[in-house]
């Protein structure tokens, strides 16, 4: 019985967090493309300065890490120093404004797709700079996933999608969703040698350093001088308090979300955070296109399942070297 009510419990868990993390990134992307298409105001102005979204999350997440490691963490000594941040912090600020800065050129659910193909970048660097070699099913779960972005890419977009956009360009669209993985490829590395250089590096820690730079950079770029558009981003906020209001719920879904994906990896591992989260994308898109008036093609909606079923049979390889892994370790 005692088993059985562990078991439960932590499938109960599993389901807190799945539904945490559906919950808080699908209304964080609905804000999101709120933000980049909506109209504001009797004239009908649009929100230009996407680049805030990162600042104000930055300085959101940073308040909660630093809360959350005051209460539960215990301090961060022994951790990873807030100094040896600053090169991801650069990425991690570079990258994320790239793919909120693409959303003026394409819809809402294209960028989804186009940053599902973060495997692609990984395995192209992983072969040509590192000679890692890959195995059959590995390459055919990258062919379905590039497959179907370029597919999707190539395909018209629909006149209603174009019109909600601020300034329509396809290939600058992908182009900067391309240069945020690649940028993010860089952000994860640096973390993982952070962790294994300080193993006492705690995810609030990670989470607080991160932040503390990213707010660094941001300020800078957004206020540095007087014309920068921070002020105008703040001026406009000030006209438009709607616009504001739905930034601070953005900033807080990001950082609920975060929190269950901490929960997540340390209860049951990042690959079931992987598939999660994976999971999460496509409803993303089913959600973006059923309310937000981005209707996808028939077409359209065949590169989305073939870009999903790329990304299903890469977890489910995970799944089986898992198992094998464990199997070995019980044999030893």
């Amino acid at each position: 019985m005692e088993a059985h009510g562990g078991g439960l419990r932590r499938v109960l868990v599993l389901a807190f967090c799945i539904a945490g993390i559906w919950s808080a990134y699908i209304y964080q992307g609905i804000l999101q493309e709120t933000l980049s298409t909506k109209r504001f105001g009797p004239d009908g102005e649009r929100f230009e300065h996407l680049a805030v979204l990162n600042l104000a999350q930055n300085v959101v997440c940073l308040i909660w890490s630093f809360i959350m490691i005051t209460i539960w963490g215990g301090g961060i000594s022994g951790g990873a120093p807030w100094w040896s941040y600053w090169s991801a912090g650069i990425t991690n600020t570079i990258g994320p404004a790239m793919g909120i800065e693409a959303l003026k050129y394409i819809s809402y659910p294209a960028q989804v797709l186009a940053k599902s193909s973060k495997m692609i970048p990984v395995m192209l660097m992983g072969s040509l700079v590192y000679g890692i070699k890959y195995t059959i099913p590995e390459y055919l779960c990258t062919f379905l996933v590039a497959g179907g972005v370029s597919t999707f890419a190539l395909l018209k977009t629909s006149s209603k999608t174009i019109n909600k956009l601020a300034h329509p360009n396809a290939p600058l669209g992908y182009g900067l969703c391309f240069l945020n993985l690649a940028f993010d490829g860089f952000t994860n590395a640096t973390q993982d040698s952070l962790k294994a250089r300080y193993p006492k590096t705690s995810a609030w820690g990670i989470m607080l350093g991160m932040n503390l730079w990213g707010t660094i950079y941001n300020m800078i770029y957004m206020f540095a001088w007087p014309s920068a558009s921070g002020y105008e981003a703040v001026h406009f906020c000030k006209l438009h308090p709607e616009a504001a209001w739905d930034i601070f719920l953005y900033c807080c879904c990001g950082a609920v979300g975060q929190n269950f994906i901490f929960l997540t990896i340390s209860r049951f591992g990042s690959l079931a955070n992987t598939t999660i989260t994976t999971t999460r994308k496509f409803v993303s898109i089913v959600v973006s296109s059923l309310l937000s008036g981005n209707p996808l093609s028939t077409k359209q909606w065949g590169c989305v399942s073939m870009v999903f079923s790329g990304l299903s049979y890469q977890i489910y390889l995970k799944w089986q070297k898992l198992k094998r892994l464990q199997k070995k370790k019980k044999a030893t």
